[in-house]
Protein backbone atom coordinates (compact mmCIF):
# COMPACT_ATOMS: atom_id res chain seq x y z
CA UNK A 1 0.00 0.00 0.00
CA UNK A 2 2.74 2.63 1.21
CA UNK A 3 4.03 1.98 -2.64
CA UNK A 4 0.75 2.70 -4.19
CA UNK A 5 0.24 5.71 -2.31
CA UNK A 6 4.02 6.78 -3.22
CA UNK A 7 3.25 6.30 -7.07
CA UNK A 8 0.25 8.64 -6.53
CA UNK A 9 1.41 11.26 -4.85
CA UNK A 10 4.63 11.49 -6.44
CA UNK A 11 2.41 11.47 -10.15
CA UNK A 12 0.22 14.14 -8.29
CA UNK A 13 3.05 16.41 -7.39
CA UNK A 14 5.06 16.13 -10.43
CA UNK A 15 2.64 15.98 -13.28
CA UNK A 16 0.28 18.75 -13.95
CA UNK A 17 -2.70 16.74 -15.31
CA UNK A 18 -4.88 15.40 -12.71
CA UNK A 19 -3.51 11.28 -12.05
CA UNK A 20 -5.69 8.74 -11.84
CA UNK A 21 -7.03 6.93 -8.94
CA UNK A 22 -8.63 4.11 -8.83
CA UNK A 23 -11.98 4.76 -7.15
CA UNK A 24 -11.74 3.36 -3.85
CA UNK A 25 -8.27 4.96 -3.09
CA UNK A 26 -9.02 7.03 -0.44
CA UNK A 27 -11.01 3.86 1.73
CA UNK A 28 -7.39 2.06 1.00
CA UNK A 29 -5.45 4.48 2.21
CA UNK A 30 -7.80 5.25 5.41
CA UNK A 31 -8.04 1.16 6.14
CA UNK A 32 -4.18 1.51 5.66
CA UNK A 33 -3.46 4.19 8.18
CA UNK A 34 -5.43 3.11 10.68
CA UNK A 35 -3.71 -0.48 10.26
CA UNK A 36 -0.09 0.83 10.64
CA UNK A 37 -1.47 3.42 13.91
CA UNK A 38 -2.99 0.56 15.38
CA UNK A 39 0.15 -1.71 14.98
CA UNK A 40 2.43 0.90 15.98
CA UNK A 41 -0.01 0.80 19.00
CA UNK A 42 0.43 -2.43 20.07
CA UNK A 43 4.06 -2.35 19.43
CA UNK A 44 6.73 -2.00 22.16
CA UNK A 45 8.23 1.44 21.94
CA UNK A 46 11.55 0.67 22.76
CA UNK A 47 12.01 -1.77 19.69
CA UNK A 48 13.25 -1.02 16.05
CA UNK A 49 9.63 -1.96 14.79
CA UNK A 50 7.57 0.69 16.42
CA UNK A 51 10.20 3.46 15.33
CA UNK A 52 9.82 2.11 11.64
CA UNK A 53 5.66 1.97 12.48
CA UNK A 54 5.75 5.44 13.75
CA UNK A 55 7.80 7.08 10.73
CA UNK A 56 5.72 4.92 8.12
CA UNK A 57 2.38 6.34 9.58
CA UNK A 58 4.32 9.80 9.27
CA UNK A 59 5.15 9.33 6.02
CA UNK A 60 2.08 7.99 5.12
CA UNK A 61 -0.03 11.29 6.49
CA UNK A 62 2.38 13.81 5.00
CA UNK A 63 2.00 11.89 1.09
CA UNK A 64 -2.11 11.82 1.78
CA UNK A 65 -1.63 15.49 3.11
CA UNK A 66 -0.13 16.71 0.38
CA UNK A 67 -2.13 14.28 -2.26
CA UNK A 68 -5.11 15.82 -1.27
CA UNK A 69 -4.22 19.33 -1.25
CA UNK A 70 -2.91 19.22 -4.85
CA UNK A 71 -5.97 17.34 -6.33
CA UNK A 72 -8.18 19.42 -4.58
CA UNK A 73 -6.21 22.64 -6.41
CA UNK A 74 -6.15 20.65 -9.75
CA UNK A 75 -10.10 19.64 -9.28
CA UNK A 76 -10.99 23.27 -8.16
CA UNK A 77 -8.87 24.80 -11.20
CA UNK A 78 -9.95 22.49 -13.86
CA UNK A 79 -13.78 22.83 -12.32
CA UNK A 80 -13.73 27.25 -12.84
CA UNK A 81 -12.28 26.95 -16.33
CA UNK A 82 -15.57 24.27 -17.18
CA UNK A 83 -12.59 21.54 -18.18
CA UNK A 84 -13.67 18.03 -18.72
CA UNK A 85 -12.96 15.52 -15.84
CA UNK A 86 -12.29 12.68 -16.96
CA UNK A 87 -14.75 9.87 -14.93
CA UNK A 88 -11.67 7.06 -14.78
CA UNK A 89 -9.07 10.03 -12.95
CA UNK A 90 -11.67 10.26 -9.70
CA UNK A 91 -12.87 8.62 -6.93
CA UNK A 92 -15.81 7.80 -5.54
CA UNK A 93 -15.84 10.63 -3.47
CA UNK A 94 -14.12 13.14 -5.64
CA UNK A 95 -17.09 12.57 -8.20
CA UNK A 96 -19.49 13.61 -5.86
CA UNK A 97 -18.08 16.65 -4.52
CA UNK A 98 -17.45 17.75 -8.36
CA UNK A 99 -20.87 17.34 -9.13
CA UNK A 100 -21.78 20.12 -6.51
CA UNK A 101 -19.25 21.86 -7.96
CA UNK A 102 -20.24 21.52 -11.81
CA UNK A 103 -23.68 22.67 -10.61
CA UNK A 104 -22.64 25.82 -8.72
CA UNK A 105 -20.31 26.87 -11.59
CA UNK A 106 -23.02 26.17 -14.15
CA UNK A 107 -25.83 27.89 -11.92
CA UNK A 108 -23.19 31.20 -11.28
CA UNK A 109 -22.28 31.69 -15.02
CA UNK A 110 -26.12 31.68 -16.12
CA UNK A 111 -26.31 33.73 -13.25
CA UNK A 112 -24.21 36.64 -14.37
CA UNK A 113 -24.75 36.35 -17.90
CA UNK A 114 -28.53 36.78 -17.66
CA UNK A 115 -27.35 39.91 -15.09
CA UNK A 116 -24.96 41.63 -17.27
CA UNK A 117 -26.65 41.06 -20.89
CA UNK A 118 -30.65 41.54 -19.90
CA UNK A 119 -33.23 39.78 -23.33
CA UNK A 120 -34.68 43.11 -24.36
CA UNK A 121 -36.10 42.16 -28.13
CA UNK A 122 -38.10 39.59 -29.25
CA UNK A 123 -35.35 37.25 -30.80
CA UNK A 124 -33.54 37.21 -27.59
CA UNK A 125 -36.64 36.51 -25.27
CA UNK A 126 -37.64 33.29 -28.18
CA UNK A 127 -34.04 32.13 -27.36
CA UNK A 128 -33.92 32.14 -24.34
CA UNK A 129 -37.26 30.07 -24.33
CA UNK A 130 -35.37 27.66 -26.11
CA UNK A 131 -32.90 27.09 -23.92
CA UNK A 132 -35.30 27.11 -20.79
CA UNK A 133 -37.13 24.34 -22.94
CA UNK A 134 -33.47 22.15 -23.67
CA UNK A 135 -32.79 22.51 -19.31
CA UNK A 136 -36.16 21.00 -19.30
CA UNK A 137 -35.55 18.14 -20.86
CA UNK A 138 -32.22 17.98 -19.05
CA UNK A 139 -30.61 16.22 -21.92
CA UNK A 140 -29.66 17.52 -25.48
CA UNK A 141 -27.63 15.81 -28.68
CA UNK A 142 -24.36 16.06 -29.62
CA UNK A 143 -22.61 15.26 -32.62
CA UNK A 144 -18.66 14.77 -31.23
CA UNK A 145 -15.66 17.02 -33.53
CA UNK A 146 -12.71 15.69 -31.73
CA UNK A 147 -11.85 12.44 -29.49
CA UNK A 148 -12.55 12.36 -25.90
CA UNK A 149 -12.16 10.06 -23.22
CA UNK A 150 -15.12 8.96 -20.87
CA UNK A 151 -16.47 11.89 -19.03
CA UNK A 152 -18.48 12.18 -15.32
CA UNK A 153 -21.61 13.82 -16.38
CA UNK A 154 -23.54 15.92 -13.57
CA UNK A 155 -25.99 13.11 -13.35
CA UNK A 156 -23.07 11.18 -11.91
CA UNK A 157 -23.16 8.78 -14.65
CA UNK A 158 -20.05 8.07 -16.96
CA UNK A 159 -20.00 9.14 -21.05
CA UNK A 160 -17.82 7.97 -23.27
CA UNK A 161 -15.65 7.64 -24.72
CA UNK A 162 -16.67 8.87 -28.18
CA UNK A 163 -14.78 9.35 -31.05
CA UNK A 164 -14.94 11.87 -33.66
CA UNK A 165 -18.76 11.70 -35.62
CA UNK A 166 -19.82 10.12 -33.09
CA UNK A 167 -23.31 10.98 -31.56
CA UNK A 168 -24.53 10.81 -27.82
CA UNK A 169 -27.50 12.27 -25.80
CA UNK A 170 -25.83 14.36 -22.15
CA UNK A 171 -26.91 16.26 -19.71
CA UNK A 172 -27.63 20.13 -20.42
CA UNK A 173 -24.44 21.33 -18.56
CA UNK A 174 -22.08 18.73 -19.90
CA UNK A 175 -23.32 19.14 -23.37
CA UNK A 176 -22.44 23.47 -22.82
CA UNK A 177 -18.93 22.51 -21.55
CA UNK A 178 -17.78 20.70 -25.14
CA UNK A 179 -19.79 22.99 -27.38
CA UNK A 180 -18.00 25.81 -25.31
CA UNK A 181 -14.35 24.01 -25.65
CA UNK A 182 -14.96 23.15 -29.32
CA UNK A 183 -15.34 19.37 -28.54
CA UNK A 184 -18.82 19.06 -29.90
CA UNK A 185 -21.70 20.77 -31.66
CA UNK A 186 -25.17 20.96 -30.81
CA UNK A 187 -27.66 18.45 -33.08
CA UNK A 188 -31.07 19.58 -33.37
CA UNK A 189 -33.59 16.91 -33.23
CA UNK A 190 -37.23 17.75 -34.44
Amino acid sequence: MYYELYEAWRREVEEVPLGSLIPDFYIKMADYLKRVTEENRLTDKKTVKASLLDHEAKNVRLMLEELLQTRYKKLLGAVSQNQILPSESLTVEEAKICESFVTFTSAYEKFARDLLQPQTNQAAAKAAAKAEAEVGHKRVTLRFTKSIPAIMGVDMKSYGPFLVEDVASLPVENAKVLVKQGLAVLVEVS
